[in-house]
C-alpha cells in the first residue's frame, strides 16, 4: 500500500475537494472542522465553502456539547472457593466477594476534544467507557451521566452516539467502499437520496484517509486485504457514518504500530473537531499521541488518580512530591508510578485523595473556553443538525427528545433488502461453502441412485425403498449442519450493528430466511432429479413434484433448526456436537427403526417432536398411497422367510394348502399386500401426507421465530 493511502491527509484526489481536505488537516487543534454533512454539501457544490455559515462565530454553536459523569460506581460479585480449616467436612467453601470496578468517578468531556482513559490492565478503562456508553445494566451502575445537563435515555443515546469495539468486526470479502456504503444504507435516513449517500461515503473515505485502498477488500487469514491501521479506520468509519455527537472507542490503537496508531488518533481528532465528543480508552500512548489528546483520565483499580489536560501532568506530580524526570516520558512515568503505588502497602489512596484536592483547586482556574450560558440538550441537538449532522434522520426536535429521533433510520423492508444484498455479495465472493454443500448432495444422491437402482415391488424391494427414504431424509438434515458457522462468524458483527440500532433483529431474521430459500430449492431439485427416476419411485410426474416438495421441506426445517442452534451456542465445535446428537435422536424416533405402535408410551412425545418423522412419513405415503399397486403377490409371501429358498412348485403347494385352511382362494397372482398394508405396518397413518408437509413447513417457521428470540436474548451487550 502506498504512503498516500495510509496517511489520513494525503490522498490521490486533485481539485477543490482534495485541497479543502488538506487545508482542514492544517487547522489549529481547537478550531471547528466541517461536519460530514458540510463536507457532503461541499461535494455537491464545489463552489460553496463548507464553512459558510458554520464557523466558530455561529451563535448556535457557541455552546458545545458537554458530557458530564458524576460519582460513577460499579461493583460485581465474585464467587470463589476458600479453604475453611475449621469446617466439619474440611475442603473448600464457596464465598461471595464484591469487587469494585469503578469507585466514585466524576468528570466531563466536551465537544471538539478527545478524552483518553488510561491505566494498566484491570484498572477499569473499558468499564468506564461501557458505563458512559450505557452498556451497563440499569440498576447495577450508580451515579449519573448527562449531556448538557439532561440525563441521557437509552433510546436517544443509541441514535446520537456510536461505540467502536476493540476488535475489527468486518466482513472480509467486502471492499472498504462497499463496507461503508452498506453502513450508510443502514444508518442514514430514508429521506437521503442514493447519490447523497454515495457522496457522503466518498467524503468519509477522504476524511479517514482511505482513498487509495477504497476498492480493496478487507481480507482475512485466507485473503490478502488492507493493513491493520486501515482496517481500524474502516471500523471507526462504519460507526461514524451517521456523524454521531458522541463517539466511544475501546482501545482503538491496540495491536497497531506507532505510525498506524498515530494516524487513527489523528482521524479521531478531526472527527472531534467536526463537532463530536470523542472518548476512548488507550493502554499506553506514545509521545506523539499525547500531543493529540485534550484530556487524560488515569485509573487505578477503579479509582481516578488524575483527570486534567496532559500539560498539567508535570505540575501535578511536582506538587505531589514526585516530579517527573526531565528526560522521562510522562505517560510511562505515570503508569510506572501508579503500579509502584499499587504494589505498596498504602496503595494509591494518597494519590487519589491528592487528585480530588487538585481537581477542587483547579476547577475555577480552567483556562479552556467555557461559555457562560449552556444550551439545553434540545437546542444543542437542533443546532448540531443545522450544522450538517444527520443524527439518524432527526429533523424536528421537540420537547420529548426520545420521540424526536427515530429508533431506526429505515423501514423494515428496506433493512431486509439491504441485508439480503450484502448477504448475496458475501456469498458470491465466497462460494466454497455452498459448493461443498452442493457437492455433498450430488455425491450422496449419486451413491443412493446407484445403490438403490430400479427397485422392484417385491417384499425385498419394499424394505429397500423404506431404507432409501430413511437415509435420504436424514441426509437432508445432516447436510444442513454447514449453516452453523455462517451465523457464528457474523454473530459479533450482528451484535455491533444492532447494539446501536443499525437495523432491527427481525429484519435480519426475515432476510436470512428469504435468502436461504432459493438455494434450498436448487439443492432439493438436484437431489430429486438424481434419485427419483434412478431408484424407480412411484407416482410419475406428480409423485416427483411431491417428492421434491418433501425434500425442500426437509431442507427448510433442517436449515431453520440449525440456524436456531447457531443463535444459542457460541462455539462451532459445540454446535456441530449438538446438531449431530439431536439429529441422531430425531432419526431414532422417526419411526424407521421402531414403528410408532411399538414405541414405549413414555417416549411417544419425542416421536412427535422428531423433525425426521414428518417428511419421512410423507414420502412413504407418497410412495405407497396408490390403491391399485400391489407389492406382494401369491408365492412372494414366502420371500422374506426361511421358506423363500424352496422350489417354486413347493411354494405353490404350500399356498394351496393355506388357501384350503383359510377358506380363501389364493393363487400365484393373488394380491396379498397393498400400499395401505405397508403404511399401516410402518405406523405412518396417523397424519395425512399433506398434513406432514405443512407440519414440516410450520416447524421451519417456528425455529426461525425461536432464532429471533435467541438473538433478542443472546445479543444483549450490557454488563450486569
Amino acid at each position: 500500500m502506498s504512503l498516500a493511502s495510509d496517511l489520513p491527509f494525503l490522498g490521490p484526489r486533485s481539485g477543490p475537494s482534495s485541497m479543502e481536505l488538506k487545508q482542514l488537516s492544517r487547522r489549529p487543534k481547537h478550531h471547528v472542522s466541517p461536519t460530514l454533512g458540510e463536507l457532503l454539501q461541499f461535494v455537491g457544490d464545489a463552489n460553496s465553502s463548507p464553512n459558510a455559515g458554520h464557523g466558530v462565530s455561529d451563535p448556535l454553536h457557541a455552546s458545545p456539547f458537554v458530557l458530564s459523569f458524576n460519582s460513577l460506581t460499579y461493583s460485581v460479585k465474585v464467587s470463589r472457593k476458600t479453604a475453611v480449616p475449621n469446617s466439619l467436612e474440611g475442603g473448600k467453601v464457596e464465598m461471595s466477594n464484591t469487587k469494585v470496578l469503578l469507585d466514585d468517578i466524576s468528570g466531563e468531556a466536551r465537544e471538539g476534544e478527545i478524552m483518553a482513559v488510561l491505566g494498566a490492565s484491570g484498572s477499569g478503562k473499558s468499564t468506564l467507557i461501557d458505563a458512559l456508553a450505557n452498556r451497563i445494566a440499569r440498576g447495577s451502575l450508580k451515579g449519573t451521566v448527562t449531556l448538557n445537563g439532561d440525563i441521557l435515555e437509552s433510546k436517544l443515546l443509541k441514535v446520537i452516539s456510536a461505540y467502536v469495539m476493540q476488535d475489527d468486526l468486518l466482513f472480509p470479502m467486502l471492499t472498504i467502499e462497499e463496507t461503508l456504503m452498506f453502513s450508510a444504507e443502514f444508518r442514514l435516513p430514508r429521506t437521503l437520496s442514493k447519490s447523497k449517500k454515495k457522496a457522503r461515503v466518498q467524503a468519509l473515505i477522504d476524511q479517514l484517509g482511505l482513498r487509495n485502498a477504497a476498492k480493496t477488500i478487507i481480507g482475512d487469514e485466507g485473503h490478502r486485504g488492507v493493513s491493520g491501521g486501515e482496517r481500524r479506520r474502516v471500523s471507526i468509519g462504519t460507526d461514524i457514518i451517521h456523524d454521531p455527537i458522541v463517539l466511544f472507542l475501546d482501545e482503538p490503537t491496540s495491536g497497531l504500530d506507532s505510525t498506524s496508531a498515530y494516524m487513527v488518533v489523528k482521524v479521531l481528532q478531526r472527527i472531534a473537531q467536526s463537532g463530536s465528543i470523542v472518548i476512548m480508552s488507550i493502554h499506553q500512548p506514545s509521545y506523539r499521541l499525547m500531543s493529540l489528546l485534550d484530556k487524560l483520565i488515569f485509573l487505578s483499580r477503579g479509582q481516578m488518580v488524575f483527570s486534567d489536560i496532559p500539560s498539567k501532568l508535570p505540575d501535578f506530580f511536582a506538587e505531589f512530591g514526585n516530579p517527573i524526570p526531565e528526560n522521562d516520558d510522562r505517560t510511562e512515568f505515570t503508569l510506572d508510578f501508579i503500579r509502584e503505588l499499587e504494589m505498596s502497602d498504602l496503595g494509591t489512596k494518597r494519590l487519589v485523595e491528592f487528585n480530588k484536592s487538585w481537581a477542587a483547586r483547579n476547577k475555577n482556574h480552567d483556562t479552556r473556553s467555557v461559555p457562560e450560558a449552556k444550551l439545553s440538550l434540545k437546542d444543542a441537538i437542533s443546532a448540531s443538525i443545522s450544522r450538517g449532522k444527520l443524527v439518524s434522520g432527526a429533523t424536528n426536535i421537540d420537547s420529548n427528545l426520545s420521540s424526536s429521533v427515530p429508533t431506526f433510520a429505515n423501514s423494515f423492508w428496506v433493512e431486509v433488502l439491504v441485508i439480503a444484498k450484502r448477504s448475496m455479495l458475501n456469498s458470491w465472493r465466497s462460494p466454497e461453502l455452498y459448493a461443498i454443500r452442493l457437492g455433498a448432495i450430488i455425491v450422496t444422491g449419486t451413491i443412493l441412485a446407484t445403490m438403490f437402482r430400479k427397485l422392484d415391488n417385491s417384499p425385498r424391494g419394499i424394505q429397500e425403498r423404506i431404507g432409501f427414504f430413511a437415509f435420504a431424509m436424514s441426509t437432508m438434515f445432516y447436510t444442513c449442519a454447514e449453516a452453523i458457522p455462517v451465523f457464528l462468524q457474523e454473530r459479533y458483527i450482528f451484535m455491533r450493528e444492532t447494539a446501536y440500532n443499525a437495523y432491527r433483529r427481525s429484519s435480519y431474521v426475515v432476510s436470512h430466511s428469504i435468502m436461504a430459500i432459493p438455494s434450498l430449492i436448487f439443492l432439493s431439485f438436484v437431489f430429486a432429479c438424481i434419485t427419483f427416476w434412478a431408484v424407480g419411485l412411484a407416482g410419475g410426474t406428480m409423485g416427483f413434484f411431491t417428492f421434491l416438495l418433501f425434500i425442500f421441506a426437509s431442507f427448510w426445517v433442517g436449515s431453520s433448526f440449525v440456524t436456531f442452534l447457531s443463535g444459542v451456542v457460541t462455539h462451532v465445535m459445540l454446535g456441530y456436537t449438538v446438531v449431530v446428537a439431536v439429529l441422531a435422536y430425531f432419526l431414532l424416533f422417526s419411526g424407521f427403526f421402531i414403528s410408532r405402535d411399538r414405541i414405549p408410551a413414555y417416549w411417544l412425545w419425542f416421536h412427535y417432536l422428531s423433525l425426521v418423522k414428518y417428511p419421512y412419513q410423507g414420502v412413504l405415503q407418497n410412495e405407497f398411497d396408490d390403491p391399485t399397486e400391489c407389492f406382494v403377490r401369491g408365492t412372494q409371501i414366502f420371500d422374506n422367510s426361511p421358506l423363500g429358498a424352496i422350489p417354486d412348485a413347493m411354494k405353490l403347494k404350500l399356498l394351496k394348502s393355506m388357501s384350503q385352511a383359510l377358506g380363501v382362494p389364493l393363487t400365484s397372482s393373488t394380491c396379498l399386500t397393498t400400499g395401505a398394508d405397508i403404511l399401516k405396518r410402518q405406523g405412518v397413518t396417523d397424519i395425512s401426507k399433506w398434513g406432514c408437509f405443512w407440519i414440516t413447513i410450520t416447524l421451519g417457521f417456528l425455529f426461525r421465530i425461536l432464532f429471533y428470540f435467541a438473538l433478542l436474548v443472546g445479543s444483549k451487550n450490557k454488563r450486569r
